[in-house]
């Protein structure tokens, strides 16, 4: 990865992420909202954060996200649905990435290998679903897998080499995952970035679209 650009760069897992590829020589440019101001649930911001960055960018990594939001925590009863929990879920951890993605399509080189990466999540898994709940976070992380398995189609007839990926970094020890670190096996976020790092070098352009853990192995939709 000769260049890259980290969404996201100064929390836990992004700034892991930028630590990790400047120790491989990579030419990093990392955005967060604490730095920059970047809000991803803010499309103009979005758009005013990328729009002096200049292509090609190699690698796009999307380390955004959010568990808690505003008092909203995962929920283990229906009965503690809210729709305001619901909406923010959805604009931190799908229409954010998503939007990102729309404005970054301009940076990746259109005749060379590139990749796009967002965080996604084991839960947003419908198939590996085994014990219910955490409905809001889960919803859109799946509907953050919908969005970037189409928009891996869309971008296979316009950057025929790119690969959009989706990745499960596993529970890693940072702010994000503090409340629910006793109940999961937990990673550093160095381990972590080193791992899903190494599952992107192997992903050629006929995996985009696709969705593995931090081991590389495949996770059903």
């Amino acid at each position: 990865m000769e260049r890259a650009l980290v969404i996201g760069a100064s929390g836990g897992i992004g700034s892991a992420i930028c630590s990790e590829l400047q120790a491989r020589g990579a030419d990093v440019t990392g955005l967060s909202r604490s730095t920059h101001g970047l809000d991803v649930t803010q499309e103009d911001s979005i758009a005013d954060c990328l729009a002096p960055l200049q292509p090609p960018f190699d690698l796009v990594f999307v380390a955004t996200g959010a568990l808690d939001i505003a008092g909203h925590r995962p929920e283990k009863t229906l009965r503690a649905l809210s729709g305001q929990g619901f909406a923010d879920q959805f604009a931190v951890n799908c229409i954010g990435p998503a939007l990102v993605l729309k404005h970054a399509v301009r940076l990746l080189p259109r005749r060379d290998r590139s990749v796009f990466a967002a965080l996604s999540a084991r839960v947003g898994s419908i198939g590996d679903n085994r014990l219910g709940g955490w409905y809001a976070y889960r919803a859109a992380k799946a509907a953050l897998n919908q969005v970037m398995h189409g928009a891996a189609i869309e971008l296979r007839r316009s950057h025929p080499k790119a690969v959009l990926a989706l990745l499960h970094p596993g529970t890693v020890e940072t702010r994000f995952t503090e409340r629910y670190q006793s109940s999961h096996p937990t990673v550093p976020p160095q381990t972590s970035a080193k791992n899903m790092l190494a599952v992107l070098e192997q992903l050629g352009p006929e995996a985009t679209g696709s969705f593995h853990d931090y081991a590389g192995q495949e996770i059903p939709w």
